[in-house]
């Protein structure tokens, strides 16, 4: 039998058996749980910092991470980088303007008193464009726990950071312009703590009444850039001026959540909210603001239009590329729709093999939610840190325009 028509006959049975139904939003308890009320964090001292007024260095822009900078001796300074607060995942996360007076030669090592190094430095010279540092001109030191750089620096500042810089107004002008496509809605779905808009995008063609929904989310942890910057062109492939994408938008509408935790992105934080929390540990009992207003949008929307929501995908970023998903003998209301996808985005890569790996549902973060609430298929969606950004993009769409061959037959 053809995979496409087993597929469609196994989804409409499963979605005989399974419900589909919404309903109010629910708390869960789950074997693993998470203390997530509010703990106290640490907010960096916004400045220019000049040990010697030759070198300078900055964190007043939104995104920003820098502790302290120092000189060591005459060629080496020191930037320190210390998270928001403790415990915490070690992904110790940077970023700064650097400049002199005149041009020289510097080296810079990046000092992470309770962490260890992760991220292979990025520079650029206008936020715009970036590059990796070239490895002759970078080192781990201190046992691997940090990184020692050679740097080229001038009157013009430069860009060092872990990851690209997207903050929230990069946030809101990317969903302002992916807006102006005819089926896409903005809105402003909440605020977080400090009272940063929590944006949203709706995505339909004519009516959103009774159609299969999709949701994606991304930006719970501010340093995974790669995974926002797969979602974007997951979300991009979805608006694309194909057969494909207008079929699928006729039947099917998308709610997006590019940025949960603005706060966190905007204060270059590794991991948490100003809550001091791990947002992804918090969907089960809501007690942080980013989570409350999402999980209430999401349901109250897919319940004012009576939609059933098929699949949620969180997309975050790791060391490598892979797929936590749900175990097999966990069958949401499109099973067995996860092996069909990852096998269509396995067979577009020569070379390229897909790391499936799928986990229970033992813990409070999104993948659980989507199942439990909706009873949907769930992914968390990881890229690489340093995954080629031209591999991202390409992978992404084709995940995209997998999605919509085999949901477009329901």
């Amino acid at each position: 039998m053809n995979i496409l028509k087993k597929l469609t006959l196994t989804i409409l049975t499963s979605a005989l058996i399974a419900s589909c139904a919404t309903g109010k939003l629910k708390t869960y308890d789950v074997l693993k749980p998470s203390d997530t009320s509010t703990r106290e964090i640490s907010y960096q001292e916004k400045k220019i910092f000049s040990p010697d007024e030759v070198v300078y260095a900055d964190n007043q822009f939104l995104g920003a991470r820098l502790n302290s900078f120092e000189k060591l001796n005459d060629s080496t300074y020191q930037a320190t980088i210390l998270p928001e607060n403790e415990p915490i995942n070690q992904s110790p996360n940077y970023a700064f303007q650097i400049w002199s007076k005149s041009e020289k030669e510097i080296y810079l090592k990046l000092n992470y008193p309770t962490s260890v190094h992760r991220y292979w430095p990025k520079l650029s010279d206008n936020r715009l464009h970036w590059y990796p540092i070239d490895s002759s001109r970078y080192k781990l030191v201190d046992s691997l726990q940090n990184a020692l750089l050679k740097l080229k620096i001038s009157p013009k500042k430069q860009w060092v950071s872990a990851q690209e810089i997207w903050n929230s107004d990069d946030n809101k002008q990317w969903s302002e312009t992916t807006s102006n496509h005819e089926n896409v809605r903005y809105s402003v779905i909440g605020k977080s703590k400090l009272g940063k808009d929590i944006i949203a995008l709706d995505i339909y063609k004519d009516s959103p009444k009774k159609k299969d929904m999709i949701v994606v989310v991304s930006r719970q942890h501010p340093p995974e850039v790669t995974g926002y910057l797969a979602m974007q062109s997951f979300v991009e492939e979805l608006l694309s001026d194909t057969r494909l994408s207008k079929d699928f938008l006729e039947k099917h509408r998308i709610l997006v959540v590019p940025m949960i935790n603005p706060d966190g992105v905007d204060l270059g934080h590794w991991r948490h909210n100003t809550g001091g929390v791990d947002l992804n540990r918090d969907w089960a009992y809501y007690k942080q603001t980013e989570v409350d207003v999402a999980v209430n949008y999401l349901v109250n929307e897919s319940n004012k239009y009576k939609n059933k929501v098929l699949f949620g995908i969180d997309f975050h970023s790791t060391q490598t590329d892979l797929y936590y998903t749900i175990p097999e003998e966990t069958k949401s209301v499109i099973h067995p729709f996860k092996d069909y996808w990852i096998q269509g985005i396995d067979d577009a890569f020569e070379g390229y093999t897909p790391d499936d790996q799928p986990y229970a549902l033992e813990q409070p973060v999104s993948k659980t939610w989507f199942y439990k609430q909706f009873g949907a298929e769930a992914m968390t969606y990881e890229i690489g840190d340093e995954t080629p950004r031209d591999f991202i993009d390409a992978k992404a769409r084709v995940a995209a325009k997998e999605m919509m061959k085999l949901l477009i037959l329901r």
